[in-house]
């Protein structure tokens, strides 16, 4: 069965790609070599929205919102993860 498309929205990877963001300007306001755990996790949660359009973009006939979630999700755990083991690694040298 085939239901109506529904329109085609990004909205939710341009939210993950805002925490995302967001997270690394907190990150860098500490410092470049010194990270951050509250920007850290900020941009690890971008990763919900970027599911949700994971979600959104499989149901759609094209695959632009599929990719760029998918490069939201990257995105959000990789700037994430990096902003946290840098945080951990400044707080074991000091």
């Amino acid at each position: 069965m085939t239901g109506t498309p529904q329109p085609d929205t990004k909205l939710p990877a341009l939210i993950a790609f805002g925490m995302m963001f967001l997270g690394l300007v907190i990150g860098l306001a500490m410092g470049v070599t010194h990270g951050s755990i509250a920007g850290g996790i900020i941009a690890a949660l971008g990763v919900i929205p970027a599911c949700v359009g994971l979600f959104k973009g499989i149901q759609q006939p094209t695959q632009t919102t599929l990719g760029i979630s998918i490069l939201a999700l990257l995105g959000c755990l990789g700037v994430g993860g990096i902003l946290i083991v840098l945080r951990v690694i400044d707080m074991i040298r000091s």
